[in-house]
Order: structure tokens, then sequence, then C-alpha cells
């Protein structure tokens, strides 16, 4: 009788399929939230995978399968934290909503992005000297602020283009903007001190205060600048 011929062995049912599988969405936020976590509390040279990992409650190879190195996870670290205070859609423009409502509702959750907890540690960690000479700032800024502006500038060209705004310049308007927003409030907020006891500087009061000044700037003439 002829020897029969041995089963193939089937794969493990956990076997990762290949380069085209989609990632588990449920582990890839774990590990955003861990790293966003351990970045602000230990600086970013300070932070390991295989403790990013246990906070996440996931492998060390998961996270390199997620991310590759720990650069690309502090860029989609920044990313996510900016996606979640300043997501893609209010930055959309509504053509429908008057100028200055767009502009309070954006300067609003800008600030509130701002002035959190996190973010203010964040600010801190990127102003260290151990960081200072090194590339990560830059990579923050493309993958955070620049973003966000960019994103900006698109709505205020099409409210220029609309006949709603006075923009020459849509990309350097965008700057001035956030800058506005943050001003002294942040660099308090950083520095430790905060505002308490300042109604000027109250969050609502200061957001009012910044579309104002922004509208008397870029306000098409012989509009009203706070209807």
């Amino acid at each position: 009788m002829a020897a029969s011929r041995p089963r193939p062995i089937a794969p493990p049912a956990d076997r990762a399929a290949g380069p085209g599988r989609p990632k588990d969405l449920a582990k890839r936020e774990a590990i955003l939230d861990a790293a966003k976590r351990l970045f602000v509390q230990m600086g970013f040279d300070a932070v390991s995978m295989d403790q990013i990992a246990t906070g996440a409650g996931v492998s060390k190879l998961t996270v390199y399968s997620h991310f590759g190195d720990k650069e690309s996870l502090f860029a989609a670290a920044v990313e996510s934290h900016c996606e979640q205070g300043m997501p893609a859609s209010l930055l959309e423009d509504r053509p429908q909503m008057p100028v200055r409502e767009r502009l309070m509702e954006i300067g609003t959750a800008f600030y509130a992005m701002i002035a959190s907890p996190e973010a203010i540690a964040g600010h801190r960690v990127l102003c260290s000297p151990q960081l200072a000479n090194t590339h990560l700032p830059q990579l923050f800024w493309d993958c955070g602020p620049r973003r966000v502006q960019d994103r900006f500038a698109t709505l205020l060209a099409a409210r220029a283009a609309a006949g709603e705004l006075d923009v020459p310049d849509a990309a350097l308007a965008s700057s001035q903007f956030f800058t506005l927003l943050k001003g002294e409030p942040h660099a308090r907020m950083v520095f430790g001190c905060g505002c308490a006891g300042e109604p000027h500087l109250a969050p609502e009061a200061h957001v009012t205060a910044c579309v104002d000044m922004f509208l008397r700037a870029y306000g098409m003439r012989g509009e009203p600048r706070n209807a």
C-alpha cells in the first residue's frame, strides 16, 4: 500500500496574514494613549518601547508592528493629540456658518487643546535642554501645529474667495490667528503662574478678544465685526 501523504500543517490562527492585513485599531489606540501619557510624564529619551508596550497592555512586537520605531510613534502621538483636539472636520469650510461664528468655534477648540495639562506638560518637555538641539521639536511642529495651520489656511482662503474676508496671505493669517490665541495665557500656564483673578484672560474673554482683533485686521470693510 502506498504511503499516505502528510497533511499540510495549517498556520496558527493568530498568525499575521500579510503586509496588507488590517491592524487592530483598539490596540493601536491603546499604544497611542500609553505613548502620549509616558512621553509627557518622562520625556522622549527616558521612555522605552518596552514601557509603552506595558502601558498599553500589548507586546513590544505589537508596538513595532504598528509604528516601526519610537520616532514614528512620537509623530503619531502628536498627530493623535491634535486630531482629538482639532479634528479635520472642525477645520472644514462650512459656508453657511458666519465667519465670526466659525472663528469662535475653532478658536475655542484650539485654546482648550493647548491649555490642557497634558499639552502644557508636553510643551515643557519640548522646550527642555535635552531636546533643544534635536530634531524632535521640528518633528512635533510638522506633525501637529503645521498641519492645523495648513488646514485653517485653506478655510481662510475659501472665505476670502467668497468675499467674506480680505486675506492676501492665508498662510500668514493662519499663523497669526493661532499665535494670538496662545498669547499671554499660554505663556503663563507654561511658567506655572496661571491667569486666575484676571477676567480679560479667562478663556472665553480671551478667545473673543482674539477673534475680534483678527476680524479688525482681515474682515471686509463695512462688515460688522462682532455681529
